[in-house]
């Protein structure tokens, strides 16, 4: 009898539900650590209203303070992570970031000018500005990366480092002209979560799910991708059209995910490095594993951000820049065999 093959292509449906438990794993720990003296049965008794006993204030602080903050941190890792996933998968690079191509620094210009220039707009126009700054940085680093190497992740790198550095200029610049908002600024560019209630959460929502259901059904597209243009032309497949669906789609996601959170870094690297080497290359299984996990990811890290030096709390983009940078120099290292 012929042994069954399993197809690497479909969904991995195992580590897909070890990513949710870790997710929902997280999330409960998120709610629970901090001064209040919450336990794990406490949070969930209350969250699937089995009367868990607690005070009026205790009550408030699961519902007004920590779930919000970690459903935003849930949100941001996941559109991060997703992102960073695709990509990598259409730049057919595994170096790929949205940090690391410029596209966080560009959206963190245009989040900039809308605090600095105009402090009392509506906070639904910081993710519209981030999205252009963002996309002008994934264009210009783009072109430049093209121009000078081709497909190179070391080109693509190097011009989305150089594009990073010509936007944080012009952002540093916006600030010395306007110092009266660097304090306030300066917090949001090292990353945060802090939350005022569910404000940033359902401002979040929209980009979440447009961003999220859109490269969701791209993913069978990023695979045939994989194999090369001129292979996707034969196939039906117009590898322009499904280039520039995915960069804008995964550009407004990290376009939402900056202007709400700030710059985080290497999110989107170590996340789908990561679930890459547990259930391998196929973006069908990538891109929700991904979502699922830097959810969680991101999550765990704030709270390292929050408790590391209780009670004072560390920027989360230092947590996940200790984590990042170490990972991108062996992930730089091992993928040196792509890399021309």
């Amino acid at each position: 009898m012929t042994p069954r093959l399993r197809d690497p292509t479909r969904l991995r449906w195992g580590w897909f539900l070890a990513a949710c438990a870790l997710l929902i794993a997280s999330a409960v720990a998120g709610i629970t650590v901090g001064p209040a003296g919450l336990t794990p049965g406490q949070v969930i008794g209350e969250l699937v209203g089995g009367g868990s006993g607690l005070s009026g204030t205790q009550q408030a602080i699961i519902w007004d303070i920590r779930l919000p903050r970690v459903v935003l941190g849930g949100l941001v890792g996941s559109l991060l992570s997703l992102a960073g996933a695709s990509y990598q998968g259409v730049f057919r690079n595994p170096l790929a970031d949205p940090y690391l191509l410029g596209v966080a620094a560009g959206g963190g210009l245009g989040a900039t000018a809308v605090i600095v220039l105009w402090p009392s707009a509506d906070t639904r126009l910081l993710p519209l500005a981030a999205f252009a700054g963002a996309l002008a940085a994934a264009a210009l680093t783009y072109a430049v990366g093209r121009s000078v190497g081709g497909r190179s992740a070391v080109s693509l790198i190097l011009a989305g480092v150089a594009v990073a550095a010509f936007f944080t200029a012009l952002q540093t610049f916006v600030l010395q002209r306007n110092s009266e908002t660097i304090r306030q600024v300066y917090s949001w560019i090292l990353g945060r979560l802090a939350t005022t209630g569910w404000q940033e959460v359902l401002v979040m929502v929209p980009y979440a799910l447009a961003c999220g259901a859109g490269l969701m059904l791209h993913r069978r597209l990023l695979d045939v991708l994989s194999v090369g243009d001129e292979e996707a032309e034969s196939l039906g497949v117009s590898s322009s059209r499904v280039r520039t669906t995915v960069v804008v789609l995964a550009t407004l996601a990290t376009a939402a995910a900056v202007a709400v959170s700030g710059l985080i870094a290497f999110v989107g690297l170590v996340v789908p490095h990561t679930v890459r080497l547990l259930v391998g290359t196929s973006y069908r299984s990538l891109i929700p594993i991904s979502a699922v996990a830097g959810g969680a990811f991101l999550i765990l890290a704030d709270m390292a951000a929050r408790t590391v030096l209780s009670p004072l709390e560390l920027p989360i983009g230092v947590i996940t820049a200790f984590i990042g940078a170490p990972f991108f120099m062996v992930v730089l290292r091992t993928s040196r065999r792509y890399v021309t």
